[in-house]
């Protein structure tokens, strides 16, 4: 994916954009290994409440992705909102167990933590 770096990309958003693209990533890979290991038997809604989380939370990654790259006024609140849903899917993950749901847990929590920083950063 080609980056559009501007005058105004900081370390602290390109840091930011990194773990989002990660979260993304693990979050879409961590889906298709839920959708594996449940093959031919009756996804619980527990399961299925857990894979709508990581779609909504990899959705919000590539959205902030994108607000950043654009640098959009409405960068910081997006920020807060992918933070927010970042924590809560590294929650619901932490739930799960699991080693792939370890490591996505992992992602989701340190792009909550790079999208913090980034709403404190002045617009």
């Amino acid at each position: 994916m080609m980056m559009m770096m501007n005058e105004s990309m900081t370390t602290e958003m390109q840091t930011c954009m990194d773990a989002c693209m990660e979260c993304h990533k693990m979050c879409m890979e961590t889906m298709t290994h839920c959708m594996s290991m449940s093959q031919g038997k009756q996804m619980d809604m527990k399961m299925m409440s857990m894979m709508s989380m990581m779609r909504d939370c990899a959705e919000m990654c590539m959205m902030c992705m994108n607000m950043m790259m654009s640098g959009s006024e409405f960068m910081g609140r997006t920020c807060m909102l992918c933070a927010e849903m970042c924590d809560r899917c590294a929650m619901a993950c932490d739930e799960m167990g699991g080693d792939k749901m370890m490591e996505c847990a992992a992602a989701c929590r340190k792009c909550a933590e790079t999208c913090r920083m980034m709403q404190m950063m002045p617009a």
